[in-house]
């Protein structure tokens, strides 16, 4: 036969929590602001719950029960779940707690996301922050659709219900190994005869067209000799000679031995990259949070 269901009263449970801890009427209904009358009421609803005995009366103090004992433990259990779970809606309502679903690419992870980070969760050591790996396309269509709620994404974007707010200065520089033609001082075009390697347009199709319409501008179209899906894997491939690249410049982070990385010299290389989000997200006070945030560490690095 299935028990009858139990709707548990916290003020029930905080009453006999605190009566079995005092031992003693008086000062329990005295520490809650009631008559002993009300107290004794209290208990016995939360006894007849139980259906046995939490508390046998003394002359100078009360004693717990059995069921009391055992009942005490959990009580104290979960009225401390209670008002952690209260705390922490609370926080969620001011914007202090919750989780935050951000997108990113290789230019912002490399040298302004870490810092943002850190800012973000000594600030907000309650929030929980899931990062994911994407292409500024794909971050703009995960954001449409709800499943992150901030982006990293190059800008400039266009449409809808997406606000944007630009935090980072990116440009791409030429990666070259030791045997390269280019020379202090070169410009790109002294690189048209040499083959280049990629990031496959299928991993960021913005960094792709880029790297081509760069070197358009530059007076030529390059031979494209590999691609790689990641960014190390290209300048390992630069550093054993299979051929030259662009790549944005906090690639200098990374630190490969034997590449050079020139600047290029020509305005079309720069290009900035944005927070995004959705006005209407329903995450907006964390949204407002961690934006702020990466707009005071912009304003400092700048």
């Amino acid at each position: 036969m299935k028990p009858p269901d139990v709707d548990l009263d916290t003020l029930e449970l905080r009453s006999f929590v605190l009566l079995a801890e005092q031992k003693h009427f008086g000062r329990a209904a005295e520490s809650l602001f009631v008559s002993q009358p009300a107290l004794s009421k209290r208990l016995k609803r939360l006894e007849n719950k139980v259906g046995a005995p939490l508390l046998l009366r003394g002359p100078h103090e009360v004693r717990l029960t059995e069921p009391g004992r055992l009942l005490l433990e959990r009580a104290r259990i979960l009225l401390r779940d209670a008002e952690s779970a209260v705390e922490a809606s609370r926080l969620a309502g001011r914007g202090e707690a919750g989780l935050i679903r951000i997108g990113f690419g290789v230019a912002s992870i490399s040298r302004f996301l870490p810092d943002v980070l850190l800012r973000f969760r000594r600030s907000h050591p309650r929030v929980q922050v899931a990062l994911r790996d994407m292409s500024s396309p794909a971050q703009v269509e995960a954001l449409r659709r709800g499943d992150i709620d901030l982006g990293f994404v190059r800008l400039p974007i266009t449409g809808g219900d997406l606000a944007s707010v630009p935090v980072l200065r990116e440009r791409l520089v030429a990666a070259v190994g030791p045997s390269s033609a280019w020379r202090e001082g070169a410009r790109l075009v002294t690189l048209a005869a040499e083959p280049f390697v990629v990031c496959s347009r299928s991993v960021s199709a913005s960094y792709y067209d880029h790297v081509l319409a760069l070197c358009r501008a530059a007076g030529f179209t390059p031979r494209i000799a590999a691609e790689t899906n990641d960014l190390f894997s290209l300048l390992q491939l630069v550093r054993a000679g299979v051929g030259v690249a662009l790549v944005p410049s906090t690639a200098a982070g990374m630190r490969v031995p034997g590449v050079r990385l020139r600047k290029t010299r020509l305005a079309a290389a720069a290009w900035d990259i944005g927070l995004v989000w959705r006005r209407s997200s329903e995450r907006r006070l964390l949204v407002e949070a961690f934006v702020t945030t990466a707009r005071r560490a912009a304003s400092e690095t700048a």
